[in-house]
């Protein structure tokens, strides 16, 4: 036993107690929360513009602040870019994570003092939560790797600016940086394929026990290994491998193929960070869902998703939503977000503790003809079919409605590129559309009704995702292929790589 396992094991203890505590009692951990940020927030600009010195209530707050999006933000923002301090957070934010936007271009998330430990604390915790449930720890001991963008900060007045993968690699604390990888020379290299390149150099040979990041581009950096190694198994490259670290996307469309790289079933956790701040982790090997942090500076609002394009949506705190119903997230912070939708839709799945999955985007989804098909419904249909056809292994899938197809019914159009194809690939696309139909019941009306045909799914060759993502200048890091949407930008970008 190494040291950091032989420390870390009773540290881990003393983290899962602390964090029942707050846990047990969830209305007064955001009650809390809540009042800190009232009275930080009395401070700074938008606080006087929104009277938060009358704010003595969650009522109150819900007249005061109406729930904006990063461009109805954007005002206050832009001052805050300026260098001008007070504007949503007392003083200046240390850092501007900066993240691609669909409609507002470049976006600037505020990370500040206060918010710092939210994203590094929450991380280390989550690794921590595996420990002190499993009492395995020997993999501290090892090297750990995490794929993520560039630590190279640039500064606009007076703010470092950064990819938040990228900034939170600075607050990695000493004791981990000896066995971090890969070194901050080769992470800096703005390239993914020349990095990845040098990843591998740097790695193939040490005694890799944790492994984290996004799971297609580990999958890409696996393959990439074994390409070098000729028939191995990533267990017989780094036979000490046993933790994998992920988030930002559902693991199970990419279980099968990485399982079958590494060559052996690996322990995980899984994580929901975002610039806006780290939300959820996996606090539990037996219990599904992710532990929602209600006392880590992030006071929490839900809108029940069918409402949340309405003029005036209800409005929730963690204590008032119902378990298994979509809602979308609001969050308000200690790094200056209030009333801020992230975007993201979650449900929860238990109440002691609060436990969530995210069930996809608010603005992802398929509702050609008022199907209103969302994330979790696809990712589920996919689950099901792939468990019968065990033999399928995926790399990646996108789906985008056919309104106008040239002859027949309008129809989803599933872009799929498989690791390997099941044996009857009719049967499966077959399998594929009645799992939607049994997800989504107006999916299932319209086509009972004959008013859309089932599904198509048009195979991809081999690497066009990877294209995909680098003809738009995202491959590598923390980038995502959305899901699926409700126009044909993305598949019309695959026809062309075809």
């Amino acid at each position: 036993m190494g040291v950091r396992s032989f420390f870390g094991k009773p540290f881990a203890k003393y983290i899962a107690a602390q964090t029942k505590k707050w846990a047990s009692k969830p209305k007064e951990s955001q009650d809390k929360v809540f009042e800190h940020l009232i009275k930080q927030g009395a401070k700074t600009k938008f606080g006087k513009d929104h009277n938060f010195d009358q704010i003595n209530s969650y009522d109150d707050f819900k007249k005061n602040v109406p729930i904006r999006d990063y461009e109805q933000l954007k005002p206050y923002i832009e001052e805050m870019v300026e260098g001008k301090p007070d504007i949503l957070w007392p003083g200046k934010p240390n850092y501007l994570s900066k993240t691609s936007g669909t409609t507002s271009g470049v976006k600037y998330i505020p990370i500040t003092k206060d918010s710092i430990p939210n994203h590094f604390v929450s991380a280390r915790n989550a690794v921590l939560a595996y420990v002190a449930e499993t009492g395995k720890a020997d993999f501290l001991d090892g090297k750990l790797i995490f794929l993520s963008g560039s630590p190279e900060l640039a500064k606009k007045n007076g703010i470092h600016v950064g990819r938040l993968s990228g900034i939170v690699n600075h607050h990695v604390p000493g004791y981990l940086r000896t066995n971090q990888m890969p070194s901050y020379e080769t992470n800096c290299i703005d390239d993914w394929e020349t990095k990845l390149e040098k990843i591998i150099d740097e790695t193939i040979d040490k005694n890799m026990t944790l492994i984290s990041g996004i799971p297609p581009w580990v999958q890409m950096y696996f393959d990439r290994i074994q390409a070098r190694v000729g028939d191995k198994k990533i267990k017989d490259v780094f036979p000490n491998f046993s933790m994998f670290v992920y988030g930002g996307v559902n693991f199970e469309p990419y279980r099968a193929k990485l399982e079958e790289s590494i060559g052996k079933k690996i322990d995980s956790v899984e994580t929901y960070p975002a610039s806006e701040g780290f939300i959820a982790y996996q606090d539990s090997q037996t219990e599904p869902g992710l532990l929602i942090l209600l006392n880590s500076g992030i006071f929490f609002e839900f809108i029940p998703t069918e409402e949340y394009f309405d003029g005036n949506p209800t409005r929730l705190m963690i204590h008032e939503v119902e378990l298994n119903k979509n809602y979308a997230l609001i969050i308000n912070s200690n790094a200056g977000l209030w009333g801020y939708s992230i975007g993201d839709t979650v449900k929860f799945v238990s109440k002691e503790p609060y436990r969530l999955l995210v069930t996809g985007r608010i603005k992802h989804f398929i509702s050609a003809f008022g199907e209103h098909v969302i994330g979790e419904e696809v990712e589920k249909a996919m689950k099901n079919t792939c468990e019968k056809f065990p033999e399928t292994e995926l790399i990646e899938f996108t789906v985008a409605p056919n309104v106008a197809p040239k002859e027949g019914l309008p129809l989803h159009e599933w872009y799929i590129e498989f690791a390997q194809k099941p044996n009857d690939l009719a049967a499966f696309e077959k399998e594929l559309n009645l799992q939607l139909q049994k997800q989504n019941t107006y999916y299932d009306d319209l086509i009972t009704g004959n008013i859309l045909r089932g599904l198509k799914i048009i195979e991809l060759r081999k690497n066009s995702f990877i294209d995909y993502m680098k003809s738009q200048g995202k491959l590598g890091g923390q980038n995502k292929v959305p899901r699926l949407s409700n126009d044909r930008k993305i598949a019309e970008a695959l026809n062309e790589l075809q």
